[in-house]
């Protein structure tokens, strides 16, 4: 199973819940938040903000929950001044990473990811060292019983959609990144809301990588996860699904 979307389906399988969930609330709330300040505060005329409302939706966040984020940043009462930083770079098993996050403070947040890369046998690479082998691509995904996979491929193509993976997980449609709001309103208004719909990096090619390997790259996706200000980890590893089941555990 190649790693485009895997982390994520990882990180809500594994134990800890409630813990996961808090971590999942700050990320989301901070997306919120910067989504309303840099944009207007109407989703409907701000799609970064609306793609936030619909992952926190996802996330089953209370709705006051929301409206408290959304109104502090459109309101500027938030003191933080979050900015959006990108890292690049190669994790065991020279598999490349995509770390997107929103920080106040650059310098932990660089601390903090270079630790995590140098502890788990990868390294830090310079500004666009990894991002060659990926795709800059408008995502949106949609689960499996909102529609057979040959509706969603006529529906997504019609729509202006470059591709559509369909499978048991679900549908995951992908296109030009200035494409993403007219394919997400076309989709939307036939399949209803998807549970995700964002800019995202698609790989190009994805690299095999064995049990061991595997372990030690998962411990630093971890790792990575459980930083408040990383909001997305990327990666083109590619792991068997039994390898992936029994780590997974």
């Amino acid at each position: 199973m190649a790693g485009h979307s895997q982390f994520k389906n990882i990180m809500y399988r594994k134990g800890a819940q409630d813990a996961k969930r808090a971590k999942v609330f700050t990320k989301l709330i901070r997306e919120l938040t910067v989504a309303a300040k840099t944009g207007l505060p109407d989703p409907e005329m701000n799609p970064r903000l609306r793609s936030a409302i619909q992952a926190a939706k996802a996330a089953n966040m209370p709705k006051d929950t929301m409206e408290r984020a959304i109104k502090r940043g459109a309101g500027g009462d938030d003191d933080s001044n979050f900015e959006e930083v990108r890292y690049e770079g190669f994790g065991p098993g020279g598999v490349g990473m995509i770390v997107e996050a929103l920080t106040d403070n650059r310098n932990r947040t660089a601390s903090e990811v270079r630790a995590a890369f140098s502890k788990h046998g990868g390294n830090l690479g310079e500004s666009g060292s990894v991002t060659f082998m990926f795709e800059h691509v408008g995502w949106i995904e949609y689960k499996a019983d909102v529609a057979s996979a040959d509706e969603m491929f006529e529906a997504a193509l019609e729509a202006g959609a470059a591709d559509v993976e369909s499978g048991d997980a679900g549908h995951e449609i992908s296109c030009a990144t200035d494409d993403l709001s007219i394919v997400r309103d076309a989709l939307e208004s036939k399949f209803g809301t998807p549970e995700a719909a964002r800019l995202d990096w698609k790989p190009m090619n994805t690299i095999p990588v064995g049990e061991h390997t595997a372990e030690t790259l998962f411990k630093l996706l971890n790792v990575l996860e459980d930083s408040d200000d990383v909001q997305r980890v990327t990666s083109n590893f590619d792991v068997p699904e039994d390898v992936m089941e029994r780590l997974s555990v």
